[in-house]
This record gives C-alpha cells, sequence and structure tokens, in this order.
C-alpha cells in the first residue's frame, strides 16, 4: 500500500458497516448509514465507496447485478495508519510521546495496566 491517506469521518461510516457486514451492495450500505433512503443518499454512498476504492480500502465484486463491496483494510490496519499519520505530523514520528500522552489522560483499570506492561515487557 503507498503512504497512508486519511478516511474522513463519512468513509469511516461505511467501513464501519462493512466491518460488520462482510459484503453489501449499496443500497444496504446506504440504508445502514441513513434513517431514510434516498436517492441522494445512495449517490453520497457511491461517491464515499469509490473514494475508499481509490484508497484501497474497499474492494467491489461486479459480477452480480448489484455490485457488492467489502473491506480490504482491517480496523486495526486503519487505526495503524492513521496513528502512524498523526505520530508522522506531530510526533516527528514516533508513537512514543502520542501513547504517553494518550495513556497520561486516561484512567487505566488494573487489567488495562497489566496488559501494557506485557507489551512493554514483550517489545524489550
Amino acid at each position: 500500500m503507498d503512504k497512508p491517506r486519511d478516511v474522513t469521518d463519512s468513509e469511516l461510516a461505511v467501513l464501519d458497516v462493512l466491518w460488520n457486514q462482510p459484503q453489501a451492495t449499496i443500497r444496504e450500505i446506504t440504508e445502514a448509514i441513513y434513517e431514510d433512503y434516498s436517492p441522494s443518499s445512495h449517490a453520497t454512498v457511491q461517491k464515499l465507496l469509490e473514494r475508499l476504492e481509490a484508497k484501497d480500502c474497499v474492494a467491489r465484486d461486479r459480477s452480480g447485478f448489484a455490485h457488492r463491496f467489502r473491506a480490504t483494510i482491517e480496523r486495526s490496519d486503519l487505526l495503524d495508519r492513521q496513528l502512524e499519520a498523526v505520530a508522522d505530523k506531530l510526533c516527528e514520528g514516533s508513537l512514543t510521546p502520542l501513547l504517553l500522552h494518550l495513556a497520561s489522560r486516561t484512567k487505566l483499570s488494573d487489567e488495562e495496566r497489566k496488559l501494557l506492561r506485557k507489551l512493554i515487557n514483550d517489545r524489550t
């Protein structure tokens, strides 16, 4: 994959549907996102899917009458891409300041602290 590209909130809503439903048509995605289906909302989702396709985040199956879409990126991979982009932009590429900032602003449970300690110990 090329350099990570930002995913907008609207694109993320589409991906969220596809992460919960392995394949879906434009209509199914539109109905999952919008309360009322309309040609306008259908066109919006179609455009979002085209953009996500260009970013290599979704793939289209053209074999049936209604094209079906599936996510080609896992939620965790997108999280990696987004966090690395933030680290590049704000922390000179290092995730450490970002992780320290997030950990210091959150009250961690005992289980979360154990998991962080294990991660640190496994990485050293």
